[in-house]
This record gives structure tokens, sequence and C-alpha cells, in this order.
């Protein structure tokens, strides 16, 4: 099958590359859909973590965000997947330490990560093998954009669990790239009043036109009473302006990660009462995105500014533009192009 091999930073080529088999509890998955993180940039770059501490290394196959449709299945997995469309969870737990039996496979130090972690292939590829516990089936209503965006918005919609906003409150998201957006959907449907923080006025002014008209940039920012802020950028003081910016007795929520370390004060965490969480992964939040998209709650498509095939993978990487492309921060990269 062709997929796109990532041999070293900064190169990416499409490969002919040996199909892969189910084994013994997996599925192959004809991938439809894929969408393209900042993760796989990272891997691009050479930056990740997971290069310098073992858990990754070159060549791999990248892509965690997909759809697609189940063909073949293992041993001792039920028929009746086959055919069926789904998307899968990144995380796969080792299924048998303390935190796994918790629940928290997310979190496993044994775990692999689809495309990211542990050697395993990901979905920039015309197959896909994954577990069969890892699927989450999608109905008719989420097609293979939104399908291939589930992974995405459950990492968001924790954020905006985590925030816990109440109709009312008022929620300041940091970083309108896709997840920041993604959370700012998922903020607006709980009630919250939604402001977005940004660099780029052009980011900025994609987030207006799809109705966030409360986006600023740091300069313009007004003085206002923020009852959560979520930090959903890559910018190393912002989680310090996070709990320098929300209310006593708020909440602050870290999602994105800087390249190098953040700091914050944690005696102005204690004595304003704040509450903060991190979000490491999608895994709890897969089930309650899918519904979202399905009920039309929450519509992300507008995220996608480009959908184009593996030939352009590299292209996308590298943070080239590509011809007719929308505003959008999200590429797709679909392997039957």
């Amino acid at each position: 099958m062709r997929a796109s091999v990532l041999s070293a930073p900064g190169v990416c080529s499409v490969q002919d590359v040996p199909a892969p088999v189910a084994a013994a509890g997996e599925v192959v998955v004809d991938v439809e859909r894929v969408g393209v993180c900042g993760t796989d940039v990272e891997f691009f770059t050479g930056e990740m973590a997971y290069l310098h501490d073992g858990h990754a290394h070159f060549p791999m196959q990248l892509g965690h965000e997909w759809a697609g449709t189940v063909s073949a299945v293992g041993d001792g997995v039920d028929p009746g997947w086959i055919g069926r469309r789904v998307m899968g969870d990144t995380m796969l737990g080792d299924g048998t330490c303390r935190r796994c039996r918790r629940g928290h496979q997310h979190v496993c130090e044994h775990r692999t990560e689809v495309g990211i972690r542990g050697g395993r292939p990901g979905a920039l590829a015309e197959q896909l093998a994954v577990p069969a516990t890892s699927l989450h089936a999608l109905p008719d209503s989420v097609d293979a954009v939104l399908g291939a965006l589930v992974e995405p918005g459950g990492n968001s919609w924790r954020a905006a669990q985590a925030a816990d906003l109440q109709p009312g409150d008022r929620a300041l998201i940091l970083g309108p790239g896709t997840i920041g957006l993604l959370t700012a959907m998922f903020a607006q449907a709980a009630g919250a009043e939604v402001h977005l923080m940004g660099r780029s006025e052009s980011s900025l002014a994609f987030a207006r036109s799809i109705g966030f008209t409360n986006a600023w940039t740091e300069d313009h920012l007004p003085t206002l009473p923020y009852d959560a802020v979520i930090d959903a950028s890559n910018a190393a003081p912002l989680p310090a302006k996070a709990l320098s910016l929300v209310e006593p007795a708020g909440r602050v929520v870290y999602i994105g990660l800087a390249g190098s370390p953040s700091e914050i004060d944690t005696r102005r965490l204690a004595l304003k009462d704040v509450t903060a969480v991190g979000i490491l992964s999608a895994s709890p939040g897969l089930d309650p995105t899918i519904a979202a998209y399905a009920s039309g709650a929450v519509d992300p498509r507008p995220l996608v500014a480009a959908t184009v095939g593996l030939d352009q993978v590299g292209a996308v990487l590298a943070g080239k533009p590509l011809p007719g492309a929308g505003p959008g921060p999200k590429i797709h990269i679909d392997p039957r192009l």
C-alpha cells in the first residue's frame, strides 16, 4: 500500500510498504481522512520529545486523527465490525497496569500511541491496523471530515469540561488554533461568553468569521473578569499569563504545550484559590464529541482549510502554502486521492 513515511527530520516521502494484517484482537481500517496535527509537525522538525527519550524513532508513519471503514478483523474480533465507519483512540494502554485498570489507559506508562509512540504505524496511509477495543463507531450524521476531527475535538471537549463552565460564565481561550477554536465551540455550546486571544491578525479574523466576535490580540484584550482561562497555545509565557488573568476561585486549564518549559507561580495559584487542570489526551472525551457532532451542537467543518493527497504531506508538515486553501487552521489528508 501507499504510505507517507517520515525517514528523518524534514525527510518525508510516499513509499510502498506492506499492507497491515489484523493480528488477534485487531482490525484493519481503510483510511478515508486524516488530520495533520502540531504533534506531527514536531516530529517533522525533530523537536518532539519522544524522539529524544526513546519512545519514538525514525522511520515512522504519522497520523492519529483519522476516520475510515473497517475492512478486515483478526481472531477474536466480532465480524460485525466489518463495513462499519469508525475512528479510533490514539492512546493504547497495556490493559494490565494499575492506571489501565482504573480507566486511565491514556496515561499508561507502557502505552503505545497510534502514529506517535512505541512504533505503532499511524493513519497517513491507505490502511491502518488498530486494536478493536480502540474503535468508536461513527453515526451516519458524522461524515469523514467530522470523524477525523473527533480526536482533536475530544481533547477540546475535555478542556471545556475541565473549565466547569456554567451558562453566563466568561471564558478566555489563549491560542486560536484548531484546539483553541474547538474548545471555544464547546465552551459556547455550554452557554459561556467566549473570548479568544491570539497573536496573528489573520487567525483572529478567521475566528471572528466563524462567530467568535470577541477575538483579541494581547494589547487589545479587554479588562474583564474571566471565570476560566484555557491555554491552548504553544507559547511558554502564556501559562503564567492565564493564571494572572483568571478570576479568584476560577479555573485555569492547560492543554497547549510549549517547546520549552513554562513556569507558574504557585503562590498566586494558592492565594487566588484557583483550580488548575492539565489535559493530555482525547480518550475520555471521544464519545461525547461524537455525540456533539452528530447532534449539530458543534460543527467544526469550517476549520478544515483544504484536503489533499498523501503526496502533499511533506509540504503540509513543512508549513508550505497550499494553492486554493481556505483560512482555517486544519489540513486534512485523503489517502485515496
